[in-house]
């Protein structure tokens, strides 16, 4: 009897430990970005609804986006949390929706990001990267920081600016008339610390979490791109979830990216405000500027898509 008990027990422990899951999630980003924050909320959310069946490791801000987005495809972390690389890399004739001056606004991206447009994108990413998408988040529009004020797009000219290591960024800023020098992520804070670069353009979290207020002293509000973040699964590890696992985690990735969604809508002011407090001068740039610094770009724009993006055109885009 008690040999049979044995049994029943160890049997049950080889079951348990079985359905024992482990998610490895990574980000390119600090903690206090919003990116890094939703990734910690959705360890916290699963980890709770599945009294730890599912366990989520973090990495925070430890590799490049490109190395996330790299590893991602790979399996060697399962989630990434992160900026447009993945539809660049593999879906780049529709990477027109993560680039300055195209997308008017967060409801704008998400008219063309859930139309035919981004759905031919997604089944891209799927095919090519070996990765879904489980949600969007808006990261707030990408701002402008220096070392020098920047009134007009004569201040522009010839401005060491730090970009992502993105070409079609380079091309769109070096119309413009900046001189544009390519730093991953993890390097931001340093090459600006070393005058490697003298400015640098990013969403409100991404300059606060980097503490960019401590080597940059202006911030010139453009709102030049609608800033993304975007979660990918890697497809092979979404695939050996059972069904009720899978549509767990897309129910608590939309809560996630709901969240994250509704806590930069609600704290861009208060950022803003923030990095004010730590030293930064704020600039606002009227109407008139922003839309002569958008008219240097548009030469650069229609030129990617013909030869870039030439799924679709400019006007296309905007009309959606």
């Amino acid at each position: 009897m008690k040999r049979c008990i044995f049994v029943l027990v160890l049997l049950f422990s080889v079951v348990v430990f079985s359905a024992q899951i482990t998610l490895k999630a990574a980000t390119p980003f600090q903690k206090g970005h919003v990116l890094a924050d939703a990734m910690e909320l959705f360890k916290n959310k699963i980890e709770v609804q599945t009294n730890g069946r599912i366990a989520v490791e973090l990495i925070i801000g430890q590799a490049s986006e490109e190395d996330v987005n790299n590893q991602c495809a790979q399996g060697v972390v399962d989630l990434q949390f992160t900026g447009g690389r993945p539809v660049e890399v593999f879906a780049p004739q529709y990477f027109f929706v993560n680039a300055p001056f195209i997308i008017k606004d967060y409801e704008h991206f998400l008219r063309v990001w859930n139309g035919p447009l981004g759905e031919k994108a997604k089944a891209q990413v799927a095919e090519k990267g070996n990765m879904i998408c489980l949600g969007t988040v808006y990261r707030g529009y990408r701002q402008f920081t220096s070392n020098k004020p920047i009134y007009g797009v004569q201040d522009l000219k010839d401005v060491k600016l730090r970009l992502p290591v993105v070409p079609t960024w380079v091309k769109i800023w070096e119309a413009i008339g900046a001189k544009p020098v390519t730093v991953p992520l993890t390097e931001l804070y340093q090459a600006l610390k070393e005058g490697r670069a003298e400015a640098s353009e990013g969403d409100l979290t991404q300059i606060s979490s980097f503490k960019l207020y401590e080597v940059q002293s202006y911030l010139t509000l453009t709102n030049h791109l609608c800033g993304v973040g975007w979660v990918t699964m890697n497809k092979t590890t979404y695939e050996k979830l059972s069904k009720d696992d899978q549509q767990l985690v897309k129910t608590i990735m939309d809560e996630v990216c709901s969240w994250a969604t509704q806590k930069i809508r609600d704290n861009e002011s208060n950022i803003i405000a923030e990095l004010e407090k730590n030293g930064m001068k704020v600039i606002v740039l009227d109407s008139a500027v922003l839309q002569q610094i958008r008219e240097m770009a548009k030469p650069a724009i229609e030129e990617l898509f013909k030869t870039t993006w030439p799924v679709t055109t400019w006007a296309e885009v905007l009309a959606q």
